[in-house]
Order: C-alpha cells, then structure tokens, then sequence
C-alpha cells in the first residue's frame, strides 16, 4: 500500500474482533424452504434441512431468518393458505417448525415467518363455507353488492371482482379472495392466530405480506386510514405477548405511502426505493442520490414514528429479477450492490443465493430456484423440485466451491458482513452525508454517539483519487478494506487515496 505507514496498512480481520449482536439490529436472510435444503431426498426442500444448515447461516453472520409461507397452501409459493396453524406437509411438521426455531435461537438468530392474512386461498375451509351460504364465514369476505362497479381494475390493471354468479374480492386472482377486516370476528382470528406462533412456536415476528391492501380502494373509500388503524390494533395485541415483536411490512410504495404504516404499526417497513437506487447505482457505475435521498426518508420516517422504527434494507427478494440477473452477470457490480446494501443503516435482508450469485428472472418460479450447495447434483441436501435454468453450473455456484475461492461472492459478502457486525456505527449508526465527493463514488458517515465511520464505495472499473475533504481529515485510520491496492497517503493537511476499481474502505476517526 504505497505511501502509507505499516500501522496504516492494518486490514480489517475478523478473527481478532468479536462479532457484536445490538438488539433489534440484525442481519436477516430470507429463505423459500422449498429450494433451500432437503433432509429426506424428496427433491423438496424442508425445515428438517433448513435446520442442518444454521450452522451455516451462523457463520456467515446472519442474525434473523424470514421464512416464506410455510403453511398448508394448493400452491408451489404458499401464498395462499388453506390453514393458518399447521405446516405445509411438504416442509414437515409443527414439531419440526419448534425445532427449527429452537435451534437458531441456540445460535442467536430471530425468527420470522410469513404472515398471509390480506386473502386466503379459495381452498380454504372458511371460504368453501362461504360459498354454501353459511352465514358466519360469509362475513369473512368482501363481496360485491348492487353498488359494486364489476368492470373496475385494480391497481395494476387487474381484474379485481371474480366469480360465476356472487362476485367476491380477489386483488391479486381469483385463487386468493380477500378477507373483510371490518368483520370483528375476522380480527380476532388472526390475532389468534399471530398469538399461536408467537407463544406456541416461539417465532420473534412476522414478514407481513400485502400489508397495504389489508383494505383495498374497491371496498373502502377510507382504505389506507383503515389500513394504518388496522396495523396499530394488530401490534398493540402483540406486544402484550413479546413487545419486542418484529412486524415487518411489505408496502411496496414511496415514503409517503410507507410513512404512516409506521406510526404505532409496523415496527419496519421494505425499503423498495433504497433497494431500486442501490441497483440503479451499481448498474450505472455512478450515485444515483442514494444518500440524499436515504436521509430525508429516514428523518421522514423517524418524525413520523416517532423514533421507533428500522428501516428494512434489501436489493433483490422473490418477487424480483436477481441481482446478478439484474446486473447482466457482472460480478464486479453485484459485489458493490452488497457493500452498499451491509453499510448503509437498517436491517438488511438477504434473499438466499445472493451471497453465492444465483441469477434468475420472471416468472417467479425462476427466481425461487434451487440452492446451490455442493460441486456435485446427487449431494442429500440438494433440492431438485425444479429443473434449474439458471443456475446450472454447480461447480461455479456452488456454496462449496466458493467457500474455498478468496475472490468468491460468497466470501465477498462474509467479510463485509464481519466488518459491519464488529462496527457499531455500521450496526445502528445514523447515516450522514459526507464533505468529499467525486464523481463514481457513494461517499456517507455512520455515527453514534460514541462512534464514527466514513464509509467509501468505488463504483466505478477506473482507479478514483482523490482527498478527503479537509472536515473530514480525521478519518485516516483503515478499518476495513476490500481490496488490497488500496492507497492512503497522509500529509500534514491532507489525506489523499486511491480507490481500485469496485472497492470499498471504511475509515475511523484517528
């Protein structure tokens, strides 16, 4: 490292650091435990094989665990639950789920599940009732009346109203009629039911599917005051129970939608804006305003809830076309994507595979492919429910391969996410913008009260030199550094680096 002191050239190393575990900060990986690990060679994957595998979710560093639907469903994604308090078969049993759970708060990683509750499947036994006329599960549903506008789209263009002769509420298809949450009774079942999996199973929380269409503008001209009334009840019931209950939303919406659901209701919220400028940034090798607009959302957002909410950070999740998919394949720009994603503030999500660079695209059931676990197909733990397109080269993709390849995504994530984990500024500070900048470069400060970190990103494939803006001098201790050709200079005034191609340095106060 030219021009730098010994001292100076102290790399970020794990091992000489204890990783740190500041509650209800934490790194998550989201999971489709079909695709994950299979544990009895069904070719499907299970929480028996999810549960052999925590040791491996442990060491890269995860802290909490969103599993999607696990209950009974018609459907390959479980997004259509025809049971709310069992487990689907093909995953295994209630048992199992309590030993999964169990097992990875042995190893101090949360738990938490998905939470379908805007519909059911149309196999549901509530809605089967419905549909003989019973009176009781009748009230479960929104179904249209001699006021009901039949021809009206949905938010997306979509048929809303479906049925041969009495029309009922399907924002997302006909296989999926929504639940009417002005019925009390509909209420307390899924606060029931909440309350099953939080006492009996043990689970820290819940991923809150659709949480904005709770109430849709079909049947409600008051729908997001209902929606946000409906959250707040929601969590004060569950807080009884844990209060640190994780409710974690999909509001696939800008700040301003997002915002309210956060005032009393959702403890955190999908950050989609932040997740589409990481890639847009990456993509374009240049900020795409990932900071500025960070911190006004945040300062937003805190006002709004009153301090007492974590953004939840991501790039990609099962509804999305992959990352490496989204950067065309370039391992150089998915990389960055996740530096930028484990250094900026809240709890950011992994979708399982991002850390091994599985690429995939719509439809949806190719960017829920199989994990890849070893250099060989036949290996126990492989599933195999669907035939891969994507991912086809095991000997590349391989979780195997790539732990022995310094140079790996895998390995690329496991040090970024040891740096932030051993940082408490990166864990829970808040993020500021910087004095330096330069073209190709995404440049913020993370602090606490006790603690700073500037925080330097390369985009760019050129070299990038430069000086640290003298407010910002201080900041001349290396902490962390990707890539080894890494130039810090230190003169009596200024601080000059170089910045190889896709890397990043993190800096503390001298």
């Amino acid at each position: 490292m030219s021009g730098c002191t010994e001292k100076e050239k102290t790399t970020f190393q794990q091992e000489k650091k204890e990783w740190l575990n500041i509650k209800p900060y934490g790194i998550y990986y989201e999971i489709f435990v079909r695709s994950f690990a299979d544990s009895n060679s069904d070719g499907i994957g299970d929480l028996k094989g999810a549960t052999q595998k925590l040791d491996y979710l442990a060491d890269l560093g995860i802290e909490g665990i969103w599993l999607m639907p696990v209950q009974p469903s018609p459907s390959y994604h479980g997004y259509d639950v025809t049971d709310y308090i069992d487990i689907h078969p093909d995953y295994g049993s209630l048992a199992d789920m309590k030993q999964f759970v169990a097992q990875a708060h042995k190893r101090d990683i949360n738990v938490i599940i998905d939470l379908v509750i805007n519909h059911t499947s149309n196999q549901h036994p509530w809605f089967q009732k419905a549909l003989t006329g019973d009176a009781k599960y009748r009230d479960y549903y929104v179904w249209a009346d001699e006021n009901t506008n039949l021809l009206e789209k949905g938010e997306w263009g979509q048929q809303v109203w479906h049925g041969a002769e009495e029309k009922y509420e399907g924002i997302f298809w006909d296989g999926m009629p929504d639940l009417n949450f002005d019925s009390p009774a509909v209420r307390k079942e899924i606060k029931e039911i909440a309350t099953f999996w939080l006492e009996e199973i043990g689970v820290n929380g819940f991923r809150l599917d659709a949480a904005k269409h709770i109430y849709s503008p079909s049947d409600s001209d008051q729908a997001e005051e209902k929606n946000h009334e409906w959250w707040r009840e929601f969590r004060q019931e569950l807080e009884q129970i844990n209060p640190e209950v994780v409710l974690v939303g999909e509001v696939w919406d800008n700040a301003t939608v997002v915002a309210p659901y956060l005032d009393g209701g959702l403890t955190s919220a999908f950050n989609f804006d932040l997740a589409e400028k990481i890639l847009e940034s990456v993509q374009a090798e240049k900020d795409v305003g990932i900071v500025s607009s960070l911190v006004r959302t945040r300062e937003f957002f805190r006002e709004i809830s009153a301090g007492e909410y974590i953004d939840s950070t991501f790039i990609t999740n099962h509804d999305m076309p992959r990352v490496m998919t989204e950067v065309k394949g370039n391992q150089d720009q998915a990389k960055m994507a996740a530096s930028l994603l484990l250094t900026l503030p809240g709890n950011p999500f992994i979708y399982y595979g991002e850390e091994t660079g599985l690429e995939g695209s719509k439809p949806d059931e190719e960017i829920r492919e199989p994990f890849i676990w070893s250099n060989e197909q036949d290996v126990p733990e492989q599933t195999s429910w669907r035939a891969l397109k994507h991912n086809k080269d095991f000997e590349k993709k391989a979780v195997e391969a790539q732990i022995e390849d310094p140079n790996s995504m895998y390995n690329h994530y496991r040090n970024m996410i040891q740096a932030r984990r051993t940082e408490p500024a990166l864990i829970s500070g808040e993020i500021e913008r910087a004095f330096t900048k330069q073209a190709g470069l995404v440049v913020f400060k993370r602090s606490t009260e006790k603690d700073s970190v500037l925080v330097l990103h390369n985009l760019t494939k050129e070299n990038q030199s430069f000086s640290l803006h003298e407010k910002e001098n201080g900041f001349s201790s290396l902490f962390y550094q990707s890539d080894d050709q890494v130039e810090i200079k230190k003169g009596r005034k200024t601080v000059k680096i170089m910045l190889p191609p896709y890397s990043t340095i993190i800096l503390d106060e001298n």
